[in-house]
């Protein structure tokens, strides 16, 4: 079934594997705010076909999962995602995340640590600069307003190049306004908001080094300068972040042949020892 109801949330959720069985370390795809699944639906037909078990889920609240009253900070979604895993018997995974979903991975990694053999982060939306964190305030008080909708999309704006398609921005502006308001309103505001929170420095610092698995992190042209303070966090020798020249920050939908290169050449780097 696409649906599995896990306590208080009902997740939907594809999974997909080869036909003549998985040979690699499942991969968990876990896409951003305002999201849904539908973003790695360029990819996984080519990582079934390399072997590997794909499980790709709504987050709550997002997609065709279910909005509780509350439960949308980066722990309280890993949470989900360590449920899902346990109700499909899925012991480890390479885990992939996008924008916020970046931050629920390394949730995962970090409180579920025996979960998570690697972790492939997206443009993520931990590492906030103050001056950057400085803005969030008040786009919280916009998302709580009770019409969350006109932030969120003004939000999404710098989400892009000029070489940005048209149909990506059109998609995204549709799943935004099918997101619920209750998740728009908390999400946002649980990666950077009170205790606990670590998607703005320094709390990210100390946060984010609590990762020991292997770490590719991909990283947009408007936060190119944070690939460098994230290098510097790494504990696995095999861990890189990169900036991509040009890239938008929705770069694995921009240019999807290009994500796919680099994160099969650098998972087969990594295979033996996630394998093992």
């Amino acid at each position: 079934m696409a649906f599995a109801d896990l306590g208080e949330v009902r997740l939907f959720h594809t999974d997909d594997a080869p036909r003549e069985g998985a040979t690699r370390t499942p991969l968990l795809l876990v896409h951003g705010f305002g999201a849904d699944s539908h973003d790695w639906a360029f990819h996984i037909p080519d990582l079934v076909a390399r072997g590997h078990r794909v499980i790709a889920p709504d987050l709550r609240g997002h997609g065709h999962s279910s909005a509780p009253e509350r439960g949308y900070r980066p722990r309280d979604l890993a949470n989900d995602l360590a449920a899902l895993l346990d109700h499909l018997g899925v012991e480890r995974v390479v885990a992939f995340g996008h924008s916020m979903g970046a931050l629920v991975v390394s949730a995962l990694a970090v409180e579920h640590p025996g979960r998570v053999a690697a972790l492939v982060c997206v443009d993520p939306g931990y590492g906030q600069p103050p001056e950057v964190a400085a803005l969030f305030p008040r786009m919280i008080e916009g998302l709580r307003s009770g019409d969350p909708y006109p932030v969120a999309l003004a939000n999404d704006r710098w989400c892009y190049t000029p070489a940005s398609p048209g149909w990506l921005r059109e998609w995204h502006r549709r799943k935004i306004l099918a997101t619920s308001p209750r998740a728009l309103a908390q999400a946002f505001a649980g990666m950077y908001e009170g205790d606990g929170q670590f998607g703005a420095r320094p709390a990210s610092d100390a946060y984010l080094a609590r990762r020991d698995c292997p770490v590719l992190s991909c990283w947009s042209a408007v936060q190119a300068a944070s690939a460098a303070w994230e290098n510097g966090l790494f504990k696995h020798p095999a861990s890189r972040a990169e900036a991509w020249p040009g890239g938008g920050h929705r770069l694995h939908a921009e240019r999807p042949a290009e994500f796919l290169l680099v994160v099969t050449q650098w998972l087969d780097e990594v295979d033996k020892e996630i394998s093992a």
